[in-house]
């Protein structure tokens, strides 16, 4: 059975928004990522950039399959701030993705009520300015094989538009091939047919 092997995501950061509430401002904007790793980096560039921000909220979520997420408030009360953000990134059906809201105090308590609305609110606006595209999830498979077959092997890579990642050329042939994951079985079992070959899935 094939698996829907589509996701959605951003196709690149998006701009930065200023939403104000009682005097509050919160600048938000949204980031695609790929890795945990890389949610630090941009977390410290914004307390630089926002240096009289009082509080720094985010929420990212990674996966397709097996999702990860995590929820930060900054000091704000619990679930007011981090939650709120995460909720926008569930409604616009997203994954793979950062969104980041820095807030400056304007004076004005907002209560835990108020809180929530603007985190949730300042998230929504800076999705609702992000291109979103539709991406598939893909596996690496290795493949290595001697000569003879080479002309087989790019057969069955151009018969299934299959893309070649990395190719080394030496004493036998060794290619990197990306393949959708509702393909890769079927793709395995025909290269598995083909006389000298050896194929596995790396990590992507």
């Amino acid at each position: 059975m094939e698996t829907n092997d589509c996701y959605k995501t951003l196709a690149k950061p998006t701009k930065e928004i200023l939403f104000k509430e009682k005097k509050s401002k919160f600048f938000s904007s949204a980031y695609p990522i790929v890795s945990e790793d890389e949610v630090k980096p941009i977390i410290e560039s914004l307390r630089k950039k926002h240096r009289t921000a009082n509080h720094i909220c985010f929420a990212w979520q990674l996966g397709v399959c097996d999702v990860l997420y995590r929820a930060n408030d900054d000091g704000e009360p619990n679930n007011s701030a981090g939650m709120p953000i995460y909720g926008q990134i569930k409604s616009f059906g997203i994954t793979n993705v950062l969104v980041v809201v820095a807030r400056i105090f304007g004076g004005t308590k907002l209560g835990v009520g108020g809180l929530i609305s603007a985190y949730r609110t300042a998230a929504q606006l800076a999705l609702e300015e992000a291109l979103i595209v539709e991406r598939r999830v893909k596996v690496l498979l290795e493949i290595k094989f001697d000569y003879p077959v080479m002309d087989k092997v790019m057969r069955v890579i151009k018969n299934h538009n299959l893309e070649i990642v990395s190719q080394k050329l030496e004493m036998d042939c060794i290619l990197t091939l990306s393949v959708p994951k509702s393909k890769s079985q079927k793709v395995k079992k025909i290269f598995n047919h083909i006389h000298s070959i050896s194929i596995h899935e790396k990590e992507g």
